[in-house]
Protein backbone atom coordinates (compact mmCIF):
# COMPACT_ATOMS: atom_id res chain seq x y z
CA UNK A 1 0.00 0.00 0.00
CA UNK A 2 1.09 3.73 -0.67
CA UNK A 3 1.18 6.04 2.28
CA UNK A 4 -1.70 8.03 1.56
CA UNK A 5 -3.69 5.16 0.99
CA UNK A 6 -2.75 3.57 4.49
CA UNK A 7 -2.79 7.41 6.08
CA UNK A 8 -6.48 7.57 4.70
CA UNK A 9 -7.06 4.64 6.50
CA UNK A 10 -6.01 5.76 9.60
CA UNK A 11 -7.98 8.58 9.64
CA UNK A 12 -11.16 7.10 8.65
CA UNK A 13 -10.25 4.49 11.58
CA UNK A 14 -9.60 7.73 14.14
CA UNK A 15 -12.78 8.76 12.47
CA UNK A 16 -15.50 6.11 13.16
CA UNK A 17 -13.19 5.62 16.52
CA UNK A 18 -13.85 9.03 17.83
CA UNK A 19 -17.76 8.42 16.53
CA UNK A 20 -17.95 5.59 18.64
CA UNK A 21 -15.42 5.61 21.56
CA UNK A 22 -16.84 6.87 24.67
CA UNK A 23 -13.87 6.19 27.31
CA UNK A 24 -12.13 9.63 27.29
CA UNK A 25 -8.81 8.21 27.24
CA UNK A 26 -9.63 6.15 24.11
CA UNK A 27 -11.09 9.50 22.44
CA UNK A 28 -7.73 11.11 23.46
CA UNK A 29 -5.95 8.10 21.70
CA UNK A 30 -8.38 8.93 18.54
CA UNK A 31 -7.36 12.26 18.57
CA UNK A 32 -4.23 11.48 18.41
CA UNK A 33 -4.16 8.82 15.17
CA UNK A 34 -6.26 11.50 13.49
CA UNK A 35 -3.03 14.24 14.13
CA UNK A 36 -0.51 11.32 12.74
CA UNK A 37 -3.08 10.77 9.85
CA UNK A 38 -2.93 14.59 8.82
CA UNK A 39 0.59 14.71 9.12
CA UNK A 40 1.50 12.15 6.48
CA UNK A 41 -1.66 12.98 4.51
CA UNK A 42 -0.12 16.63 4.21
CA UNK A 43 2.80 15.54 3.06
CA UNK A 44 1.06 13.04 0.49
CA UNK A 45 -1.51 15.75 -0.83
CA UNK A 46 0.50 19.05 -0.55
CA UNK A 47 -1.94 20.16 1.69
CA UNK A 48 -0.88 21.44 5.29
CA UNK A 49 -1.40 19.74 8.53
CA UNK A 50 -4.07 22.19 9.50
CA UNK A 51 -6.17 21.84 6.17
CA UNK A 52 -6.51 17.96 6.30
CA UNK A 53 -7.49 18.42 10.08
CA UNK A 54 -9.61 20.80 9.54
CA UNK A 55 -11.57 18.82 7.05
CA UNK A 56 -11.50 15.95 9.15
CA UNK A 57 -13.06 18.04 12.21
CA UNK A 58 -16.12 18.37 9.80
CA UNK A 59 -16.62 15.17 8.84
CA UNK A 60 -18.52 12.85 11.47
CA UNK A 61 -20.46 9.22 12.18
CA UNK A 62 -18.82 6.05 10.42
CA UNK A 63 -15.76 6.71 8.07
CA UNK A 64 -17.20 6.43 4.32
CA UNK A 65 -15.92 7.77 0.42
CA UNK A 66 -17.22 11.13 -0.62
CA UNK A 67 -18.85 10.87 -4.35
CA UNK A 68 -18.35 12.89 -6.81
CA UNK A 69 -20.65 12.95 -10.00
CA UNK A 70 -19.73 13.77 -13.73
CA UNK A 71 -22.10 14.67 -16.75
CA UNK A 72 -21.26 12.71 -20.02
CA UNK A 73 -23.68 15.06 -22.57
CA UNK A 74 -23.02 14.05 -25.79
CA UNK A 75 -25.03 16.23 -28.77
CA UNK A 76 -24.11 16.77 -32.59
CA UNK A 77 -21.80 19.36 -31.93
CA UNK A 78 -19.80 17.03 -29.75
CA UNK A 79 -18.91 16.51 -25.72
CA UNK A 80 -20.57 19.55 -23.73
CA UNK A 81 -17.25 20.34 -21.40
CA UNK A 82 -17.15 23.05 -19.00
CA UNK A 83 -13.77 25.49 -18.38
CA UNK A 84 -12.35 25.10 -14.50
CA UNK A 85 -11.29 28.37 -13.55
CA UNK A 86 -9.90 26.79 -10.54
CA UNK A 87 -7.73 24.65 -12.33
CA UNK A 88 -5.80 26.94 -14.93
CA UNK A 89 -8.73 27.44 -17.07
CA UNK A 90 -8.79 23.80 -17.66
CA UNK A 91 -11.54 21.79 -19.18
CA UNK A 92 -13.76 18.83 -17.27
CA UNK A 93 -17.21 17.20 -17.79
CA UNK A 94 -19.56 19.33 -15.95
CA UNK A 95 -19.95 17.85 -12.30
CA UNK A 96 -18.74 17.96 -8.64
CA UNK A 97 -19.80 16.83 -4.85
CA UNK A 98 -23.34 14.93 -4.45
CA UNK A 99 -24.71 17.74 -2.05
CA UNK A 100 -26.39 15.52 1.32
CA UNK A 101 -30.86 15.06 0.35
CA UNK A 102 -29.83 14.98 -2.88
CA UNK A 103 -29.94 11.72 -5.21
CA UNK A 104 -26.80 11.13 -7.60
CA UNK A 105 -29.18 11.89 -10.31
CA UNK A 106 -30.82 14.72 -8.85
CA UNK A 107 -27.06 15.97 -8.34
CA UNK A 108 -25.53 16.15 -11.30
CA UNK A 109 -28.57 17.63 -13.44
CA UNK A 110 -27.93 20.66 -10.92
CA UNK A 111 -23.91 20.51 -11.29
CA UNK A 112 -24.90 20.98 -15.07
CA UNK A 113 -26.90 24.04 -14.16
CA UNK A 114 -24.57 25.39 -12.13
CA UNK A 115 -21.72 24.65 -14.58
CA UNK A 116 -23.17 25.46 -17.92
CA UNK A 117 -26.35 26.97 -17.82
CA UNK A 118 -28.10 23.56 -19.48
CA UNK A 119 -30.84 21.53 -18.46
CA UNK A 120 -30.59 17.86 -18.69
CA UNK A 121 -31.79 14.30 -17.75
CA UNK A 122 -30.11 11.68 -17.38
CA UNK A 123 -30.02 8.36 -19.42
CA UNK A 124 -27.95 5.73 -17.35
CA UNK A 125 -25.06 5.06 -15.14
CA UNK A 126 -22.03 5.08 -17.42
CA UNK A 127 -19.66 4.40 -14.87
CA UNK A 128 -18.41 4.32 -10.38
CA UNK A 129 -14.71 5.22 -10.72
CA UNK A 130 -12.56 5.01 -7.24
CA UNK A 131 -10.63 8.40 -7.83
CA UNK A 132 -7.44 6.80 -6.20
CA UNK A 133 -7.24 3.94 -8.47
CA UNK A 134 -7.74 6.07 -11.83
CA UNK A 135 -4.34 8.37 -11.76
CA UNK A 136 -5.87 11.23 -10.98
CA UNK A 137 -3.62 13.88 -9.90
CA UNK A 138 -2.79 15.72 -7.33
CA UNK A 139 -3.49 13.14 -4.71
CA UNK A 140 -6.91 13.83 -2.50
CA UNK A 141 -6.55 12.81 1.50
CA UNK A 142 -9.82 11.65 1.37
CA UNK A 143 -11.36 8.35 -0.78
CA UNK A 144 -13.59 9.40 -3.41
CA UNK A 145 -16.06 7.81 -5.60
CA UNK A 146 -17.24 9.20 -8.85
CA UNK A 147 -20.44 8.36 -10.85
CA UNK A 148 -20.44 9.14 -14.27
CA UNK A 149 -23.88 9.49 -16.14
CA UNK A 150 -25.21 9.78 -18.95
CA UNK A 151 -27.38 12.81 -19.74
CA UNK A 152 -29.18 15.14 -22.60
CA UNK A 153 -29.90 18.15 -23.26
CA UNK A 154 -33.64 19.30 -23.02
CA UNK A 155 -32.98 22.86 -22.37
CA UNK A 156 -31.52 26.15 -21.05
CA UNK A 157 -28.53 27.96 -22.76
CA UNK A 158 -24.82 27.88 -22.13
CA UNK A 159 -23.78 31.19 -20.00
CA UNK A 160 -21.02 31.81 -17.70
CA UNK A 161 -21.42 30.71 -13.87
CA UNK A 162 -19.68 31.34 -10.65
CA UNK A 163 -18.05 27.60 -11.22
CA UNK A 164 -16.31 28.40 -14.60
CA UNK A 165 -16.52 30.82 -17.36
CA UNK A 166 -17.52 29.12 -20.57
CA UNK A 167 -18.90 25.77 -21.72
CA UNK A 168 -18.16 24.55 -25.00
CA UNK A 169 -18.68 21.35 -27.05
CA UNK A 170 -15.77 19.27 -28.69
CA UNK A 171 -14.89 16.15 -30.92
CA UNK A 172 -13.40 13.63 -28.62
CA UNK A 173 -10.63 13.41 -31.31
CA UNK A 174 -9.60 17.57 -30.32
CA UNK A 175 -10.24 17.42 -26.97
CA UNK A 176 -8.70 20.57 -25.45
CA UNK A 177 -6.60 20.36 -22.15
CA UNK A 178 -8.08 18.43 -19.78
CA UNK A 179 -8.26 19.05 -15.82
CA UNK A 180 -6.77 15.80 -15.02
CA UNK A 181 -8.19 16.02 -11.22
CA UNK A 182 -11.35 15.90 -12.18
CA UNK A 183 -11.58 13.40 -15.07
CA UNK A 184 -9.09 11.82 -17.88
CA UNK A 185 -9.03 11.50 -21.29
CA UNK A 186 -9.17 7.28 -21.32
CA UNK A 187 -12.45 7.66 -19.26
CA UNK A 188 -13.48 9.91 -21.93
CA UNK A 189 -13.34 7.47 -24.77
CA UNK A 190 -14.34 4.79 -23.39
CA UNK A 191 -17.62 6.19 -21.90
CA UNK A 192 -17.63 7.95 -25.55
CA UNK A 193 -17.57 4.23 -27.10
CA UNK A 194 -20.22 3.18 -24.84
CA UNK A 195 -22.54 5.73 -25.63
CA UNK A 196 -22.12 5.01 -29.21
CA UNK A 197 -22.22 1.59 -29.47
CA UNK A 198 -25.38 1.79 -26.63
CA UNK A 199 -23.65 -0.05 -24.19
CA UNK A 200 -25.43 0.36 -20.79
CA UNK A 201 -22.87 -2.13 -18.91
CA UNK A 202 -21.81 0.75 -16.34
CA UNK A 203 -17.61 0.55 -15.54
CA UNK A 204 -16.57 0.04 -12.02
CA UNK A 205 -13.97 0.11 -9.61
Amino acid sequence: MTTITLARELEASAQTGLHFAVDPHDRERYRRLREIAAELLADASGLTTDEVLGWSAAEFGYATPKVDVRAFVLSDDGLLLVREDSDEGRWTLPGGWADVNESPSEAVVREVREESGYEVETRGLLGVLDRSRQGHLPAFPYHVYKLFFHCTITGGAPRPTAESSESGFFAIDALPTLSESRVLPAQLLRFHAAVRAGDRTAAYD
